[in-house]
C-alpha cells in the first residue's frame, strides 16, 4: 500500500485555475493505476479522472472533460490535477486513490486514499 497526500487546493475565482497534486510513498507507485475523486458538500463521491500506471490511458467525468488534465510522474511518485476553467460546481473536495479500476465508466479506488484536499470556486 502506499500513502497518499494532496495538496494544492485553495480558493479560486470562477474561470481560473488550479493544479493538484497527490505525492505517495512507497515504491511501488509506479504500479498502480491512480485517480482523482471529489465529494462536494451533501453529495456522494464521484470519480474525476484515472490514469492507468504508465500513464497511456486516461479517462475522465464528463463534467470536467475538456478542462481539466491528469497526468503523473512515476520518478517523482506523484500525480497530478491541472484544473482550468474552473466553476462554481467544482467546488469539493478532492481525493487522489490508488489502484482505481474501472468497470464500464464506473471507476473506484481499491487501494489508499488520500486525506482530500478543499477546492472552493468563488464567483
Amino acid at each position: 500500500q502506499v500513502q497518499l497526500v494532496e495538496s494544492g487546493g485553495g480558493l479560486v475565482q470562477a474561470g481560473g485555475s488550479l493544479r493538484l497534486s497527490c505525492a505517495a510513498s512507497g515504491r511501488t507507485f509506479s504500479n498502480y493505476a491512480m485517480g482523482w475523486f471529489r465529494r462536494a458538500a451533501g453529495k456522494e463521491r464521484e470519480f474525476v479522472a484515472y490514469i492507468s500506471s504508465s500513464g497511456s490511458t486516461i479517462y475522465y467525468s464528463d463534467s470536467v472533460k475538456g478542462r481539466f488534465t491528469i497526468s503523473r510522474d512515476n520518478a517523482k511518485n506523484t500525480v497530478y490535477l491541472q484544473m482550468n476553467s474552473l466553476k462554481l460546481e467544482d467546488t469539493a473536495v478532492y481525493y487522489c486513490a490508488s489502484d482505481v479500476r474501472g468497470k464500464g465508466y464506473e471507476f473506484r479506488g481499491f487501494g489508499s486514499w488520500g486525506q482530500g484536499t478543499q477546492v472552493t470556486v468563488s464567483s
